[in-house]
C-alpha cells in the first residue's frame, strides 16, 4: 500500500509538471523568405531558448507561464521582442527578421567620388598620398592630378575634368566656397593651389554627379575639410630652396591654436637653374594663416581659417607681332579669404553645420605702359541639417546665399580710364534623401534651386544616384544630375544678362575594394548647353555675346591601386580616354578644345626602404596630343602638339625622428613639352604666319627642403606634410 501511495504521488506530480510546461516552436526567416540558420531565441530575463537549425527552425520547452516578451536576434538584423502568453499550450509562430541598415559600413555612394580620409575606412587615397606625390611638388592640385579624369595641361596648372575648363572645377573648405583657389598668374605661367596640404584631414574630389549640396560647379567639386582641435602642442621650421615657413601650434584642453608665416623667393632660384621664361622679377609670395578651433559643447565644433596672400613678379614675353621686341607683364596680387564653419549634434536624429566664408582678391596686371585693375569680392553663406528620418531613410537640406562683385578698370595708355563691373547675389537651398533599400542597395535622389539677382531667373537642378553593393568587395553605382555655373567675370562685366552655363551628368561606376587593393572603372557622358559664345575675343560688345554654345565629352576613366603584393611599396595607376567636342567662344563650328588630350595615364610609386629611413616616390604623367589651331592648314583645330612625358622622383629622409630632409625633382629627363604654339596675327612675305612655341617655364623643377618639428618628446615630424 505505501508502495502504491508514493507511485502515485509521482505520477501526479509529473502531470502537474507535464501541464506546466509550454512547447515554443515555429521558424525564423528574412523579409524575402529564406531561412535563417543560428538565430537566437530566447524569452527575455530568462535561461529558456535556442537557436535556429539550417532550415530556420526552432523548439523548445519552457516552465514559464503568464506574460513574456520573446526575443529573436541575429547579426545584420533587427531584433524582434514579440508579447507572448504562456498557457501550456503549444505555441506555433512565424517569425520574420528585417535586415538591420547599416549606414556607416553598408553600400554607398561612388559614381564620380574620390576620398582621401583619415576618417572613412574606404578610400581611394589618404591624406598623405597628396603631399608625398612626386609630381606634385606638395600642391593639393598636383596630386589630384594624377587621379583619373584630370587632364594635364602644364600651361596652367589647374584642374581640367572629364572635357571640362579650369574655371569648371569649384573648391570648399569645410562646404563653403573659396573663390581664386589657385594663385595669380599670367598667360601661360601654370599656377598653384594656395592652400597647405597639412591644413586637412581629408579630400572628396567628384568628377561628376555629385551632391545636390555643391552648386555653381558645372564639372567637378573639390570639397576639403579642415583638421579639428590639434592633437599637441608644436613648432615647425621649414627651410626650402624657394624660401621658409614657420609656424606653431598651441594646444589647450577644448582649444587649439595654429599660425604659420610663410615667405617663397624664387628669385635665387631663377639664377641657379635656366629658364625657359624671360623673368624680369621672378614670384615673390608672403602668406599668412591663422586657424583657431574650439569644442563649444560635448560634439559642437567651431573653426575659424584665415589666409593672406600677397604676391608679385615681372615677366617678358616675345611678340611674334612685333619681331620678337618683348611685352613685359607684371602682377601685384593681394588676396584674404576667411572661413567660420560650426557643426555640432542637435540630437540622436538631428545635425547641424555651416558657416559663412568671404573673399578679397585684388589684382593689378601691367602690360608694357597699359594698367589692368580687377577687385573680386565674394561671400557665401550655407546652413545645413541631417535628418535620420528613420533607419533607412537620411535628409540632407539647407539653404545658402552667395554674394559676389567684380570690378575690372582699363588704364590704357592711349585712351581713358574705362570701368566696368557687376554684382549678383544668388540665393540658392538644396534637399537630397538617401534611402537605404537594404544593405546592398540604396538610391539617393535631391534637387536644387538656385535665384540670380543678375539676370532674375530661377533654376531647379535635380540630381539622381543609386548603389548596388554586389558583395562584401564590390559595388554598381549610377549617378544622373543637371548642373549649372554664371557665366565667367571676363564675359559677364559685357554683358551682364548671360544666362548660367549648363551640364548634364550620365556616370556608371564599378568599384572594388580588397585587402589594400583598389579598383574602379568609370564611364560617363556629359552634354553642356548654353555656353557662353562671342565673335572674337577681348569683344567689348555686349550684342556680341550669347548663350548659343554647346558640346558633349563622353569617356572612361580607369583607377587601380595595390598596397599589399609588395612589401613596403605602394602605388597606383590611372588612365582616362575623353572625346570631346564643342562650340563655344570664339569656335566656328564644333570642335575640339585645346586643352583636351584624349589619353591621360599616371603611374605613381612610394617605396620605403626603413633601413636607410627613407621614402622614395616616383610619377609619371603621359597625355596624348592636343590639337590647335594653325593657319597656315586649311580648317579649324587642324594640327596637334607632341605627346606630354614627365618622369618626376622624389625621397624623403628620416634624418633624425624629427629632422626630414626633402628632394624631388620633375622631368627629370628634361624633356621639352609643348603645349601649343601662338601665331601671328598676319602672314609673312612669304604666305606663311609665324608661330612659336608654348613650353613649361624650365626643362624641371628641383625642390630641396629641410623639416624640423620641436615638441616635447621630440618625436613628432612633418613627413605627412611632404
Amino acid at each position: 500500500m505505501q508502495r502504491l501511495k508514493l507511485i502515485l504521488t509521482i505520477f501526479a506530480l509529473s502531470t502537474v509538471s507535464a501541464l506546466g510546461q509550454t512547447v515554443i516552436k515555429g521558424t525564423v526567416k528574412d523579409a524575402k523568405g529564406g531561412s535563417i540558420p543560428g538565430a537566437n531565441i530566447y524569452i527575455k530575463d530568462t535561461f529558456d531558448g535556442v537557436n535556429s537549425q539550417a532550415d530556420g527552425s526552432f523548439v523548445f520547452e519552457t516552465e514559464e507561464s503568464g506574460s513574456h516578451i520573446l526575443v529573436v536576434s541575429f547579426i545584420g538584423f533587427k531584433d524582434i521582442e514579440k508579447p507572448i502568453e504562456l498557457t501550456g499550450k503549444p505555441l506555433v509562430l512565424d517569425l520574420i527578421l528585417q535586415e538591420e541598415i547599416n549606414k556607416l559600413d553598408g553600400v554607398t555612394i561612388t559614381a564620380g567620388a574620390y576620398e582621401a580620409s583619415d576618417v572613412k575606412k574606404i578610400t581611394v587615397l589618404k591624406p598623405l598620398d597628396i603631399v608625398t606625390t612626386a609630381s606634385a611638388a606638395g600642391d593639393i592640385m598636383g596630386a589630384i592630378n594624377t587621379l583619373p579624369g584630370t587632364a594635364t595641361v602644364g600651361e596652367s596648372g589647374r584642374l581640367f575634368v572629364r572635357g571640362g575648363e579650369g574655371y569648371e572645377t569649384k573648391v570648399f573648405i569645410d562646404g563653403l566656397e573659396v573663390r581664386n583657389a589657385f594663385g595669380a598668374t599670367a598667360p601661360n605661367v601654370p599656377t598653384r593651389g594656395r592652400f597647405s596640404p597639412f591644413l586637412f584631414k581629408g579630400v572628396t574630389f567628384s568628377t561628376g554627379g555629385y551632391s545636390a549640396e555643391y552648386g555653381q560647379a558645372l564639372s567637378s567639386a573639390l570639397v576639403l575639410n579642415s583638421n579639428d582641435i590639434a592633437e599637441k602642442t608644436q613648432g615647425d621650421i621649414s627651410l626650402m630652396s624657394v624660401g621658409g615657413d614657420l609656424a606653431y601650434t598651441k594646444k589647450w584642453d577644448k582649444t587649439s591654436v595654429s599660425g604659420k608665416i610663410q615667405y617663397t623667393d624664387l628669385r635665387p632660384y631663377q639664377d641657379l637653374v635656366r629658364q625657359f621664361f624671360d623673368w624680369e622679377q621672378a614670384p615673390v609670395g608672403k602668406v599668412g594663416e591663422l586657424v583657431f578651433r574650439h569644442k563649444v559643447s560635448k560634439n559642437g565644433l567651431l573653426k575659424v581659417y584665415t589666409n593672406i596672400d600677397v604676391s608679385n613678379f615681372r615677366i617678358r614675353f616675345p611678340n611674334i607681332n612685333r619681331d620678337g621686341i618683348k611685352d613685359t607683364i607684371s602682377v601685384d596680387n593681394n588676396y584674404a579669404y576667411v572661413n567660420a564653419s560650426y557643426k555640432d549634434i542637435l540630437n540622436k536624429k538631428w545635425s547641424i553645420r555651416g558657416g559663412l566664408s568671404t573673399t578679397y582678391n585684388k589684382e593689378k596686371v601691367g602690360f608694357n605702359n597699359d594698367k589692368i585693375d580687377e577687385v573680386e569680392k565674394g561671400a557665401h553663406g550655407k546652413v545645413a541639417l541631417n535628418w535620420d528620418a528613420s533607419d533607412k531613410i537620411t535628409v540632407n537640406m539647407g539653404g545658402e546665399f552667395f554674394h559676389k562683385r567684380f570690378d575690372r578698370s582699363f588704364g590704357l595708355s592711349d585712351g581713358p580710364l574705362d570701368s566696368f563691373g557687376f554684382e549678383d547675389n544668388m540665393i540658392g537651398s538644396f534637399v537630397e534623401a538617401d534611402y537605404f533599400a537594404s544593405n546592398k542597395l540604396v538610391f539617393r535622389t535631391g534637387v536644387r534651386y538656385e535665384h540670380s539677382t543678375l539676370v532674375n531667373q530661377n533654376w531647379v537642378s535635380p540630381r539622381l544616384a543609386m548603389s548596388y553593393k554586389v558583395n562584401d568587395y564590390g559595388q554598381f553605382s549610377l549617378a544622373y544630375g543637371k548642373f549649372l555655373q554664371s557665366a565667367q567675370n571676363d564675359y559677364a562685366f559685357v554683358n551682364r544678362q548671360l544666362a548660367p552655363e549648363q551640364a548634364t551628368h550620365h556616370i556608371f561606376n564599378y568599384q572594388y575594394i580588397r585587402e589594400n587593393r583598389v579598383f574602379r572603372v568609370e564611364t560617363y557622358w556629359k552634354k553642356y548647353d548654353d555656353l557662353v559664345k562671342f565673335q572674337s575675343p577681348n569683344d567689348f560688345n555686349p550684342l556680341n555675346y550669347n548663350n548659343t554654345g554647346f558640346g558633349e565629352a563622353k569617356g572612361v576613366d580607369v583607377f587601380w591601386r595595390d598596397g599589399k603584393t609588395f612589401k613596403g611599396t605602394d602605388y597606383w595607376v590611372s588612365y582616362s580616354f575623353v572625346d570631346s567636342e564643342r562650340n563655344y567662344q570664339d569656335f566656328n563650328t564644333l570642335a575640339t578644345p585645346s586643352f583636351l588630350s584624349k589619353h591621360n595615364f599616371s603611374f605613381v610609386l612610394k617605396h620605403m626602404v626603413q633601413p636607410l629611413r627613407t621614402q622614395f616616390g616616383a610619377t609619371y604623367n603621359y597625355g596624348s596630343s592636343r590639337p590647335f589651331h594653325n593657319p597656315n592648314r586649311p580648317g579649324f583645330q587642324n594640327d596637334r602638339t607632341p605627346d606630354y612625358h614627365d618622369l618626376s622622383l622624389n625621397a624623403a629622409i628620416l634624418l633624425k625622428q624629427n629632422i626630414i630632409i626633402y628632394m624631388s625633382s620633375s622631368n627629370i629627363f628634361g624633356r621639352d613639352n609643348i603645349f601649343g604654339y601662338e601665331y601671328a596675327a598676319q602672314p609673312n612675305i612669304d604666305g606663311i604666319y609665324d608661330r612659336q612655341p608654348v613650353r613649361q617655364g624650365a626643362k624641371r623643377f628641383i625642390f630641396l627642403g629641410l623639416f624640423i618639428t620641436l615638441t616635447k618628446d621630440g618625436q613628432e615630424n612633418q613627413l605627412e606634410n611632404l
